[in-house]
């Protein structure tokens, strides 16, 4: 049986909550506007990545609005983007991941395939063979040394690197070939160049 079946009307499946829990490590942002009580998901890339939204969207559409649309920014980057709906469940996970309006790290979350492929093709860079990298610079330190933790859990060694004046995560080179067999079956054909 396939354990990314939505069996129930407006239920997130286990794939979306992978996908949302992974956007959220990386660029992914909620909030909830004021005067409303729920929120909504934002996926905000730069348009060079619009097959990336895109593949996104497709796995997110029945809890959107509309399609993804581009932007021009006050800076004139193009962006592509598109919006969810506000449900009682991204409210659930906004207040997992948000406390006073900051991005934490929630202590019942569990690293899973999906949710690391979407937090590596957001957040992740690779800088040569032996060098990858996830962009946790926007995490406290203690948020930081809690996914060292996760990742180590599932076999993955990592250290915290300073990054000029601020820290992320540096996958080691013994654990590479074992962080890329996890995520590759779940990364987006556009971002493959991400691969070692």
């Amino acid at each position: 049986m396939n354990k990314y079946v939505d069996n129930t009307v407006g239920r997130l499946n286990q794939k979306q909550l992978s996908l949302i829990y992974g956007s959220l490590l990386g660029d992914g942002y909620m909030r909830i506007i004021e005067g409303r009580c729920n929120a909504f998901l934002e996926i905000n890339h730069s348009f060079k990545a619009k097959k990336y939204v895109d593949w996104k969207f497709n796995i997110l559409k029945n809890i959107c609005i509309s399609s993804p649309k581009e932007r021009v920014t006050n800076k004139g980057r193009i962006a592509y983007r598109f919006f969810t709906r506000q449900s009682d469940e991204l409210t659930k996970i906004y207040n997992l991941f948000y406390k006073n309006k900051k991005k934490v790290i929630p202590k019942s979350l569990v690293l899973d395939p999906m949710l690391l492929a979407v937090w590596y093709m957001d957040d992740g860079s690779k800088c040569s063979t032996s060098n990858i990298y996830l962009n946790t610079q926007q995490f406290s330190m203690k948020d930081q040394k809690f996914l060292l933790h996760l990742l180590r859990k599932i076999g993955v060694k990592a250290r915290l690197n300073k990054d000029k004046k601020y820290y992320r995560i540096r996958i080691l080179a013994e654990s590479i070939k074992t962080f890329m067999n996890i995520i590759k079956n779940n990364i987006e054909d556009s971002m493959r160049y991400k691969l070692v």
